[in-house]
């Protein structure tokens, strides 16, 4: 039933990792390998290179494959790493698929294809073409904001039925429409929160966990809230989300990773370097992210 199948859906607490670059705009391998290592001793349940937060839509598939390869020897074994390896072009997500499972990752995140608008059939479609040119459990990825495309219930529990797929990630900011998604998922099929603010919600109603940004700059902290919610101890769970209200804010002041980055990069841990289209924070915000970590840090 439900309880005993719990522990071998996907849940907790998994970081969309940020991808460092130095300061000439490659790929920071050594601040990767740090950063990796400190997520995993300060307890996510799992990691999550090559996200929206990882900046994977100005990698080449090169780059791509590096950064799953270092993630995924770094964490040697000790948490799953879920590889984003989506894209609106089929063959390409087929591609950054096959190479994320010969770079060793354990699950793939496969994002509704963005600019295409493609109707529900052809998302159906799509995914059934990944799922059958790799051997990789895969997580879908709900994000309409970014992607013009929402996957509504109805086909995002088509998908469940196959095995292949064994979770979602929910970030339409539609609480209802997860819920009905949880009301009628299969047992093996994770239901994630793709949304710091919607964790405790989603989770309340019997979701399994989130794909965290704000665990990038906190994670012992998202994943002690994952926790609380997975004991039942939902008033420490909404002591932990108020304390995180700051970051969260500060998180989402311009688009996705560009505070996050910011943050990082007080707290040492890579430099505030971002791929165009993308620019580092706007001095306005400076303050704002700075009060966040100094708040975050007291506690």
């Amino acid at each position: 039933g439900e309880r005993s199948m719990s522990t071998t859906r996907l849940h907790g607490c998994g970081t969309a990792l940020a991808t460092p670059f130095t300061q000439s705009g490659v790929l920071d391998e050594d601040a990767l390998r740090q950063f990796v290592e400190w997520q995993v001793r300060d307890g996510v349940q799992f990691v999550v290179p090559c996200g929206s937060t990882g900046e994977a839509a100005t990698l080449s598939v090169q780059e791509h494959r590096r950064v799953v390869e270092i993630t995924v020897e770094q964490v040697n074994g000790r948490v799953p790493v879920m590889a984003g390896a989506g894209s609106n072009d089929t063959q390409r997500a087929i591609l950054l698929s096959r190479e994320s499972q010969a770079a060793g990752a354990t699950h793939l995140l496969h994002v509704t294809p963005m600019y295409n608008k493609p109707p529900q059939r052809a998302l159906i479609a799509h995914f059934r073409a990944i799922a059958d040119a790799c051997t990789l459990p895969i997580v879908l990825y709900n994000v309409p904001g970014r992607t013009a495309v929402n996957l509504e219930a109805r086909t995002c529990l088509t998908l469940a039925d196959d095995p292949r797929f064994v979770g979602v990630k929910e970030a339409s900011a539609n609480l209802a429409q997860m819920v009905d998604i949880l009301r009628d998922r299969p047992d093996h099929f994770s239901v994630l929160s793709g949304d710091d603010g919607f964790t405790l919600a989603v989770m309340a109603h019997g979701g399994d966990g989130v794909i965290s940004v704000i665990s990038n700059v906190v994670p012992r902290m998202v994943a002690a809230l994952c926790s609380a919610m997975q004991r039942g101890d939902l008033a420490g769970a909404r002591l932990l989300e108020r304390r995180m209200a700051p970051i969260i804010h500060a998180a989402f002041v311009e688009s996705n990773p560009i505070p996050i980055k910011a943050m990082l990069h007080l707290q040492r841990r890579m430099q505030n370097v971002l791929r165009l289209p993308l620019v580092p924070l706007s001095d306005v915000h400076g303050d704002t992210v700075r009060h966040a970590l100094a708040t975050a840090d007291s506690l």
